[in-house]
């Protein structure tokens, strides 16, 4: 067969597997569709089905294939990560500001704190430390990956739980807002590479002017246009960043991050955000499930993520209810925050994806983490809707 009707082969199974078994078994309660695709990607992969039916794996996923697969991941993430820069309302923080500080301050710095102690401990011993990583790298990249909380899909499990238009939805947004910011912000600090530190000063500059410029522009356009000047703003900004040594999804972020969501529809921006999930972001999962790797054993894998994931729970889970007691929170109140910011798939995702790009981490430690993300994301709405309907109730 020819490249093309293979990739077409590949691209039926990774749309066709994982959306029939969300649909058959309906497991939207515990895992919704993107936790399903991402478990498909993973099921897919070498470490799993490849490694049962070796022929199988070997054609499906033949190096042009994948390389062609590789390629509409990378855009489709790139979509992904601006659509969720392009969400962030920086504004709303600020007008709660001691609030959102408090909250998001504790939410992050408590599971940073656990995961780098579970860290810090495990990457004593080989194979998990990337080839070009550093030790305190991989510590603090292993360490924020326990903090992350998944603005997207934080989305969507509020839309499914009824509680996104409401007051409780907005705080969630805040805190997970403001916790994004401080994500990538890490993230870049770990990228810094001192060899290209002039590379990075010139596009930090060029970054800020062209910001500058943009915001003086896209006021003063049509909304087909802007969506037009914001794909190619995208594109131009990914590249820069890569090309400074930080990664095209800080770029991909950033380029977002300062656009106005008030420049686009609500229902385009929307429509847009769905169609990427939908239609490419599936590809992305599968990419990211043809990494993972049991090199260091699986038992080990398992092990890993079940500490990650104890420690990123629990660290959430204390750093809210913290929160909670220094604001004055209403009782049950804490437990549902804390657990809506569980919710890790695909930022946390995105997050190791860029650590195990740049050699900070091994295939077995992008593993681990990836089993610590669906794990925790599976149990935010069984653990989030009791104590939200006892939430409801009259005190």
């Amino acid at each position: 067969m020819s490249t093309s009707e293979v990739f077409l082969i590949a691209l039926t199974i990774i749309l066709a597997v994982p959306w029939l078994v969300w649909r058959l078994l309906r497991t939207d309660d515990v895992a919704p569709l993107v936790v399903v695709q991402i478990v498909g990607g993973i099921v897919l992969g070498p470490g799993l089905l490849g490694a049962l039916f070796p022929s199988y794996y070997a054609f499906v996923f033949a190096a042009p294939v994948v390389a062609s697969l590789n390629g509409v991941a990378w855009w489709a993430v790139m979509l992904f990560v601006f659509a969720a820069g392009l969400e962030l309302d920086l504004g709303d923080a600020l007008a709660h500001r001691r609030e959102t500080v408090i909250t998001a301050a504790c939410a992050l710095l408590t599971p940073l704190l656990a995961g780098a102690g579970v860290a810090a401990v495990l990457l004593q011993g080989p194979g998990w430390i990337g080839p070009k990583g550093t030790y305190p790298q991989a510590v603090l990249g292993l360490g924020m990956a326990c903090a992350v909380t998944a603005l997207p899909i934080l989305v969507l499990l509020m839309e499914r739980l009824g509680i996104f238009r409401q007051p409780l939805g907005q705080r969630l947004l805040r805190y997970a807002s403001l916790d994004d910011v401080a994500i990538w912000g890490v993230l870049a600090l770990i990228l810094l590479d001192w060899e290209r530190i002039g590379r990075q000063g010139l596009f930090l500059v060029g970054f800020a002017l062209a910001a500058w410029g943009l915001r003086k522009l896209m006021p003063r356009l049509g909304e087909g246009d802007r969506w037009q000047i914001a794909l190619i703003w995208l594109a131009a900004v990914g590249f820069a960043a890569d090309w400074s040594g930080l990664h095209f999804m800080v770029g991909a972020f950033l380029a977002g991050a300062v656009m106005d969501a008030d420049w686009f529809e609500q229902g385009q921006r929307d429509a847009f955000r769905r169609i990427v999930l939908l239609a490419l972001m599936p590809v992305f999962f599968l990419s990211t499930g043809l990494r993972t790797r049991w090199d260091v054993g699986g038992l080990a894998v398992f092990g890993a993520a079940g500490l990650f994931l104890v420690a990123s729970v629990a660290g959430k889970l204390a750093g809210v209810s913290l929160a909670g007691r220094l604001l004055g929170w209403e009782k049950g109140e804490a437990g549902v925050i804390g657990w809506m910011l569980q919710t890790k798939a695909l930022i946390m995702i995105l997050f190791v994806n860029v650590l195990l790009d740049k050699g900070i981490i091994t295939s077995d430690a992008f593993t681990a983490m990836l089993l610590m993300a669906v794990g925790s994301t599976m149990l935010t709405v069984p653990m989030v809707r009791p104590r939200l309907a006892r939430l409801a109730q009259p005190q």
